[in-house]
Protein backbone atom coordinates (compact mmCIF):
# COMPACT_ATOMS: atom_id res chain seq x y z
CA UNK A 1 0.00 0.00 0.00
CA UNK A 2 1.71 3.84 -0.68
CA UNK A 3 2.30 6.14 1.84
CA UNK A 4 -0.39 8.37 -0.11
CA UNK A 5 -3.10 5.99 0.47
CA UNK A 6 -2.17 5.13 3.72
CA UNK A 7 -2.27 8.91 4.40
CA UNK A 8 -6.29 9.05 3.14
CA UNK A 9 -6.94 6.36 5.44
CA UNK A 10 -5.54 8.17 8.46
CA UNK A 11 -7.23 11.67 7.30
CA UNK A 12 -10.89 9.51 6.66
CA UNK A 13 -10.51 7.69 10.31
CA UNK A 14 -9.71 11.00 12.37
CA UNK A 15 -12.80 12.94 10.34
CA UNK A 16 -14.95 10.33 10.55
CA UNK A 17 -14.71 9.91 14.80
CA UNK A 18 -14.35 13.66 14.71
CA UNK A 19 -17.53 14.41 13.34
CA UNK A 20 -19.29 11.21 15.18
CA UNK A 21 -18.18 12.36 17.91
CA UNK A 22 -18.49 9.01 19.48
CA UNK A 23 -18.73 5.87 16.94
CA UNK A 24 -18.62 2.05 17.51
CA UNK A 25 -16.06 -0.14 15.49
CA UNK A 26 -19.21 -1.50 13.35
CA UNK A 27 -20.58 1.75 12.35
CA UNK A 28 -16.69 2.55 11.34
CA UNK A 29 -17.06 -0.17 9.40
CA UNK A 30 -19.98 0.41 7.67
CA UNK A 31 -18.95 3.62 6.77
CA UNK A 32 -15.58 2.67 5.61
CA UNK A 33 -17.56 0.13 3.02
CA UNK A 34 -19.32 3.03 1.91
CA UNK A 35 -16.16 5.14 0.59
CA UNK A 36 -14.26 4.53 -2.57
CA UNK A 37 -10.90 3.27 0.19
CA UNK A 38 -11.98 0.12 0.85
CA UNK A 39 -12.38 -1.47 -2.81
CA UNK A 40 -15.26 -3.19 -0.97
CA UNK A 41 -12.89 -4.69 1.65
CA UNK A 42 -13.84 -4.81 5.36
CA UNK A 43 -11.30 -2.59 7.55
CA UNK A 44 -9.57 -5.23 9.73
CA UNK A 45 -9.81 -4.84 13.17
CA UNK A 46 -5.51 -4.91 13.75
CA UNK A 47 -5.45 -2.20 10.71
CA UNK A 48 -7.44 -0.22 12.85
CA UNK A 49 -5.13 -0.72 15.96
CA UNK A 50 -1.74 0.05 13.59
CA UNK A 51 -3.98 3.14 11.73
CA UNK A 52 -4.81 4.26 15.82
CA UNK A 53 -1.18 4.23 16.56
CA UNK A 54 0.05 5.90 13.55
CA UNK A 55 -2.11 8.73 13.73
CA UNK A 56 -1.21 9.13 17.39
CA UNK A 57 2.56 9.29 16.14
CA UNK A 58 2.10 11.37 13.28
CA UNK A 59 -0.57 13.98 14.60
CA UNK A 60 -0.65 13.59 18.31
CA UNK A 61 -4.31 12.98 17.51
CA UNK A 62 -5.41 10.26 20.56
CA UNK A 63 -8.21 7.53 19.70
CA UNK A 64 -9.88 6.62 22.88
CA UNK A 65 -12.63 4.10 23.32
CA UNK A 66 -15.16 4.10 26.09
CA UNK A 67 -15.77 0.35 27.02
CA UNK A 68 -18.34 1.27 29.57
CA UNK A 69 -20.42 3.27 27.05
CA UNK A 70 -20.62 0.43 24.45
CA UNK A 71 -16.92 0.24 22.90
CA UNK A 72 -17.37 3.74 21.50
CA UNK A 73 -13.96 5.24 20.09
CA UNK A 74 -13.71 9.23 20.20
CA UNK A 75 -10.74 11.54 19.87
CA UNK A 76 -9.54 11.60 23.72
CA UNK A 77 -7.59 15.11 23.44
CA UNK A 78 -9.68 16.72 20.86
CA UNK A 79 -8.36 20.09 22.34
CA UNK A 80 -5.18 19.60 19.46
CA UNK A 81 -7.95 19.52 16.85
CA UNK A 82 -8.01 23.16 17.56
CA UNK A 83 -4.44 24.27 18.04
CA UNK A 84 -2.51 26.01 15.17
CA UNK A 85 0.07 23.39 14.77
CA UNK A 86 1.76 21.61 11.91
CA UNK A 87 -0.23 18.83 12.42
CA UNK A 88 -3.71 20.35 12.27
CA UNK A 89 -2.54 22.47 9.23
CA UNK A 90 -1.22 18.96 7.61
CA UNK A 91 -4.68 17.51 8.69
CA UNK A 92 -6.73 20.40 6.96
CA UNK A 93 -5.04 20.68 3.86
CA UNK A 94 -5.00 16.61 2.93
CA UNK A 95 -8.65 16.76 3.83
CA UNK A 96 -9.15 19.41 1.48
CA UNK A 97 -7.38 17.68 -0.69
CA UNK A 98 -9.07 14.58 -0.67
CA UNK A 99 -12.47 16.31 -0.77
CA UNK A 100 -11.55 18.62 -4.30
CA UNK A 101 -9.96 15.54 -5.77
CA UNK A 102 -12.65 13.54 -5.82
CA UNK A 103 -14.90 15.99 -7.06
CA UNK A 104 -13.18 16.90 -10.40
CA UNK A 105 -16.10 17.23 -11.92
CA UNK A 106 -16.57 20.65 -10.04
CA UNK A 107 -13.21 21.72 -10.75
CA UNK A 108 -13.81 24.88 -12.53
CA UNK A 109 -16.26 26.15 -10.01
CA UNK A 110 -14.03 25.48 -6.97
CA UNK A 111 -12.13 28.90 -6.69
CA UNK A 112 -8.66 28.79 -4.54
CA UNK A 113 -6.38 30.85 -3.39
CA UNK A 114 -2.80 30.72 -4.46
CA UNK A 115 -0.14 31.18 -1.87
CA UNK A 116 3.30 32.21 -3.20
CA UNK A 117 6.25 30.39 -1.63
CA UNK A 118 8.08 29.18 -4.94
CA UNK A 119 10.87 26.97 -3.53
CA UNK A 120 11.77 29.35 -0.67
CA UNK A 121 9.46 27.05 1.31
CA UNK A 122 11.51 23.83 1.21
CA UNK A 123 15.06 25.71 0.87
CA UNK A 124 14.26 27.03 4.28
CA UNK A 125 13.17 23.86 5.71
CA UNK A 126 16.02 22.28 4.50
CA UNK A 127 18.28 25.19 6.57
CA UNK A 128 16.63 24.66 9.66
CA UNK A 129 17.43 21.16 9.41
CA UNK A 130 20.88 21.20 8.70
CA UNK A 131 21.06 24.25 10.85
CA UNK A 132 22.47 26.20 8.44
CA UNK A 133 22.04 29.91 7.93
CA UNK A 134 20.76 31.08 4.40
CA UNK A 135 21.67 34.18 1.87
CA UNK A 136 19.03 36.53 0.75
CA UNK A 137 18.38 38.71 -2.02
CA UNK A 138 15.21 41.00 -0.16
CA UNK A 139 13.80 43.76 -1.49
CA UNK A 140 11.35 45.71 1.31
CA UNK A 141 8.08 47.10 0.72
CA UNK A 142 7.99 50.76 -0.77
CA UNK A 143 11.61 50.76 -2.19
CA UNK A 144 13.38 49.46 -5.14
CA UNK A 145 16.87 48.50 -3.60
CA UNK A 146 17.60 44.80 -3.34
CA UNK A 147 19.46 44.05 -0.26
CA UNK A 148 21.59 40.93 0.48
CA UNK A 149 21.28 39.62 4.15
CA UNK A 150 22.15 36.55 5.59
CA UNK A 151 20.61 34.66 8.88
CA UNK A 152 19.95 32.16 11.06
CA UNK A 153 16.23 30.47 10.21
CA UNK A 154 14.44 30.12 13.73
CA UNK A 155 10.52 29.41 12.48
CA UNK A 156 8.21 29.53 10.09
CA UNK A 157 4.64 31.37 9.98
CA UNK A 158 1.89 31.34 7.53
CA UNK A 159 -0.36 34.15 8.25
CA UNK A 160 -3.01 35.89 5.54
CA UNK A 161 -2.31 33.72 2.66
CA UNK A 162 1.85 34.11 3.14
CA UNK A 163 4.58 32.93 4.51
CA UNK A 164 7.32 34.01 6.45
CA UNK A 165 10.23 33.48 7.80
CA UNK A 166 11.58 34.56 11.26
CA UNK A 167 15.20 35.33 11.02
CA UNK A 168 17.68 35.52 13.72
CA UNK A 169 20.92 37.90 13.94
CA UNK A 170 23.91 37.46 16.09
CA UNK A 171 27.11 38.68 16.63
CA UNK A 172 29.53 38.76 19.40
CA UNK A 173 31.53 41.80 20.62
CA UNK A 174 34.39 42.84 19.03
CA UNK A 175 37.11 45.90 19.36
CA UNK A 176 34.67 49.07 18.30
CA UNK A 177 31.61 46.73 17.79
CA UNK A 178 28.89 46.06 20.09
CA UNK A 179 27.24 42.29 20.74
CA UNK A 180 24.42 42.16 18.71
CA UNK A 181 20.86 40.17 18.99
CA UNK A 182 17.77 40.60 17.10
CA UNK A 183 15.00 39.09 15.36
CA UNK A 184 13.81 40.02 11.82
CA UNK A 185 10.93 38.65 9.69
CA UNK A 186 11.10 38.61 5.71
CA UNK A 187 8.15 37.26 3.85
CA UNK A 188 8.70 35.24 1.14
CA UNK A 189 6.70 37.43 -1.55
CA UNK A 190 9.56 39.84 -1.53
CA UNK A 191 12.76 37.45 -1.55
CA UNK A 192 14.83 37.56 -5.23
CA UNK A 193 16.98 34.74 -4.09
CA UNK A 194 18.17 32.35 -1.73
CA UNK A 195 20.64 30.03 -1.48
CA UNK A 196 21.82 27.82 1.71
CA UNK A 197 25.44 28.47 3.45
CA UNK A 198 28.14 26.40 5.03
CA UNK A 199 27.64 28.09 8.12
CA UNK A 200 26.72 26.25 10.96
CA UNK A 201 24.26 27.62 14.19
CA UNK A 202 22.59 26.14 16.78
CA UNK A 203 18.96 27.46 18.42
CA UNK A 204 18.85 29.46 20.90
CA UNK A 205 17.71 27.04 23.70
CA UNK A 206 15.09 29.49 25.49
CA UNK A 207 13.45 30.03 22.20
CA UNK A 208 10.26 28.86 21.80
CA UNK A 209 8.23 29.53 18.17
CA UNK A 210 4.47 29.78 19.89
CA UNK A 211 5.77 32.21 22.80
CA UNK A 212 7.75 34.61 20.25
CA UNK A 213 4.49 35.46 18.48
CA UNK A 214 1.87 34.82 21.43
CA UNK A 215 0.99 37.98 21.82
CA UNK A 216 0.99 39.52 18.05
CA UNK A 217 -2.19 39.28 15.87
CA UNK A 218 -0.02 38.59 13.06
CA UNK A 219 3.79 38.56 12.32
CA UNK A 220 4.96 42.28 13.96
CA UNK A 221 6.30 41.37 16.96
CA UNK A 222 9.95 43.42 16.97
CA UNK A 223 8.40 47.29 17.02
CA UNK A 224 8.30 47.90 20.81
CA UNK A 225 4.11 47.28 20.92
CA UNK A 226 3.33 46.04 24.44
CA UNK A 227 0.98 43.50 24.74
CA UNK A 228 -2.30 44.60 26.73
CA UNK A 229 -5.95 44.26 27.37
CA UNK A 230 -7.93 45.30 24.45
CA UNK A 231 -11.56 44.79 24.44
CA UNK A 232 -14.29 45.17 21.46
CA UNK A 233 -17.96 45.83 20.89
CA UNK A 234 -18.86 43.78 17.32
CA UNK A 235 -22.00 44.65 15.83
CA UNK A 236 -24.43 42.67 13.34
CA UNK A 237 -23.37 39.53 11.87
CA UNK A 238 -19.73 40.39 12.21
CA UNK A 239 -19.96 39.30 15.65
CA UNK A 240 -20.97 35.78 14.33
CA UNK A 241 -17.70 35.64 12.06
CA UNK A 242 -15.59 36.82 15.13
CA UNK A 243 -17.18 34.16 17.25
CA UNK A 244 -16.13 31.42 14.65
CA UNK A 245 -13.24 32.75 13.58
CA UNK A 246 -11.04 34.55 16.31
CA UNK A 247 -8.99 37.31 16.20
CA UNK A 248 -6.52 36.34 18.23
CA UNK A 249 -5.92 32.88 20.47
CA UNK A 250 -7.09 34.98 23.66
CA UNK A 251 -10.34 36.34 22.31
CA UNK A 252 -12.97 36.00 24.59
CA UNK A 253 -16.61 36.34 24.68
CA UNK A 254 -17.26 39.05 27.87
CA UNK A 255 -20.78 40.62 27.48
CA UNK A 256 -23.86 40.22 24.87
CA UNK A 257 -27.06 42.83 23.44
CA UNK A 258 -29.19 42.56 21.37
CA UNK A 259 -27.14 42.95 17.95
CA UNK A 260 -23.52 43.22 19.13
CA UNK A 261 -21.07 41.15 21.46
CA UNK A 262 -18.46 42.67 23.64
CA UNK A 263 -14.88 40.39 23.23
CA UNK A 264 -11.85 40.90 24.80
CA UNK A 265 -8.33 39.89 23.68
CA UNK A 266 -4.71 40.16 25.22
CA UNK A 267 -2.39 40.89 22.18
CA UNK A 268 -0.57 43.81 20.95
CA UNK A 269 -2.06 46.25 19.13
CA UNK A 270 0.19 46.62 16.12
CA UNK A 271 -0.07 48.40 12.96
CA UNK A 272 -1.74 45.47 11.51
CA UNK A 273 -4.17 45.18 13.86
CA UNK A 274 -5.21 48.34 13.86
CA UNK A 275 -5.15 47.77 10.11
CA UNK A 276 -7.89 45.13 10.42
CA UNK A 277 -10.02 46.59 12.77
CA UNK A 278 -10.24 49.75 10.19
CA UNK A 279 -11.37 46.78 7.43
CA UNK A 280 -14.06 46.12 9.65
CA UNK A 281 -15.61 49.71 9.08
CA UNK A 282 -18.68 50.10 11.42
CA UNK A 283 -19.06 46.84 13.07
CA UNK A 284 -16.48 47.03 15.49
CA UNK A 285 -15.55 49.50 17.98
CA UNK A 286 -12.48 49.65 20.26
CA UNK A 287 -13.92 49.99 24.11
CA UNK A 288 -10.77 49.62 25.83
CA UNK A 289 -7.82 51.27 25.25
CA UNK A 290 -8.76 54.56 24.79
CA UNK A 291 -5.64 55.35 23.11
CA UNK A 292 -5.94 52.53 20.85
CA UNK A 293 -9.90 53.99 19.94
CA UNK A 294 -8.02 57.35 19.80
CA UNK A 295 -5.41 55.92 17.13
CA UNK A 296 -8.35 54.50 14.59
CA UNK A 297 -10.30 57.46 14.63
CA UNK A 298 -6.91 59.59 13.16
CA UNK A 299 -6.61 56.80 11.13
CA UNK A 300 -9.80 56.98 9.73
CA UNK A 301 -9.68 61.12 9.94
CA UNK A 302 -6.16 60.52 7.49
CA UNK A 303 -8.16 58.58 5.48
CA UNK A 304 -11.26 60.83 5.13
CA UNK A 305 -9.02 63.74 4.14
CA UNK A 306 -7.62 61.77 0.99
CA UNK A 307 -11.35 62.10 -0.62
CA UNK A 308 -11.13 65.76 0.41
CA UNK A 309 -13.17 65.34 3.77
CA UNK A 310 -11.39 67.64 6.92
CA UNK A 311 -12.69 66.12 9.96
CA UNK A 312 -11.95 67.78 12.75
CA UNK A 313 -11.84 65.14 15.99
CA UNK A 314 -13.89 66.09 19.19
CA UNK A 315 -15.25 64.21 22.03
Amino acid sequence: MTVPSLFREYIWLVNTIKRAGRISFAEIQKKWLETELSEGVELARSTFNRHKDAIEDIFGIYIDCDRKGGYKYFIGNERVLHEDTVQNWVISTLSVNEIIAESKSLHERILLQQIPCDDYLQKVIDAMKKKVRVAVKYRRYGSDAVSDVDFEPYCLKLFDQRWYVLAHFHRDAAPGKDERDYYAVYSFDRIQEMRLTDVKFEVRPDFDAKEYFGECFGVVAGDGTPAERVRLRVYGNQRYYLSDLPLHHSQKAVGQGDDWIDFELYLRPTYDFCGHLLSLSNQVKVLEPLWLADKLCQMMAESLKSYGFDIKLEK
